[in-house]
């Protein structure tokens, strides 16, 4: 089936507005027609939300955000759990998210820089007990990244691309050319957004290299250049609907997060838009 770019904006849009009225679970069904639900399922990927969307705000917004949302999953930042928390407080920011029916699933992206600062984080993503590390390391301390993969093998570490911003890791083709030899659990978080402002074709990107993509941040882009700015998804120059396509085709079974980054004093109608559009793309693509 063929749905007009319209059409997602007028769904995502319709999403939004019922978020102000405390509907939005009645916009994502909406969204989803009763044949599709079924197809649904069989998909091996799933809706999140990256950590950072939230930067400037609380867990329990957050988390009721994702609820009425309807998604379920959550890339952790550490100003909503510090790197140095307890146990007793990992256990009780993962009762928090349960209560919303939301799963923490990654950690990050983490920034580092020498090899306590990875110590740090690998240790962190284990006492979470979550299976993906989100990290940002510089270029020198990629080969001990590699080697700490050797004591945490229930851990795959993806490397975060930030497009032209940083001088490091711009694209999904940088990261393949520095990990492709290297542990097979070091790849990748394709943050498509950034990935086109850097020159790239996110959906080709992931095509050619989806075995060491283990996660995804859902963005849209004003310009596939740097001069772009974060929109609404389905605003912008990324094909989603590709997009979704090729994640099937080559059998992604991560998370998408959504990594809201505009209006951030108040993403919550861009939230629901978003949201609203990415759950129409899935259920006609």
């Amino acid at each position: 089936m063929t749905i007009s770019r319209r059409s997602f904006i007028k769904t995502g849009a319709a999403g939004a507005l019922m978020l102000t009225a405390g509907g939005l679970d009645a916009a994502a069904s909406a969204c989803i027609s009763p044949k599709k639900k079924a197809a649904k399922t069989e998909d091996k990927f799933h809706l999140g939300a990256a950590g950072y969307t939230f930067v400037k705000f609380d867990l329990d917004t957050a988390l009721k955000t994702l609820q009425r949302a309807d998604v379920h999953y959550l890339c952790i930042k550490d100003f909503h759990l510090p790197l140095n928390a307890t146990d007793d407080q990992i256990a009780a920011f993962h009762a928090k998210c349960a209560s919303y029916g939301v799963t923490g699933y990654g950690v990050g992206p983490i920034y580092m820089e020498t090899e306590a600062e990875a110590d740090r984080a690998f240790a962190y993503a284990r006492r979470v007990g979550v299976k993906v590390l989100v990290g940002v390391p510089s270029y020198e301390i990629l080969p001990y990244v590699d080697k700490k993969l050797e004591e945490y093998p229930e851990i795959k570490y993806a490397i975060h691309l930030h497009g032209p911003d940083i001088n490091i890791f711009q694209t999904a083709s940088v990261i393949w050319d520095k990990v492709k030899d290297l542990n097979p659990r070091l790849g990748m978080c394709l943050d498509v957004g950034h990935d086109l402002r850097g020159g790239a074709d996110p959906v080709e990107d992931l095509k050619k290299y989806h075995t060491r993509v283990f996660d995804m941040h859902f963005k849209d882009e004003s310009e596939a250049s740097k001069a772009g700015w974060c929109v609404e998804i389905g605003r912008g120059k990324i094909d989603f609907p590709a997009l979704v396509r090729m994640m099937r085709k080559v059998g992604y079974s991560g998370v998408c997060s959504l990594e809201y980054e505009k209006d951030m004093d108040d993403p919550f109608m861009g939230i629901a838009e978003s949201f609203g559009y990415l759950k129409a793309v899935i259920a006609n693509s």
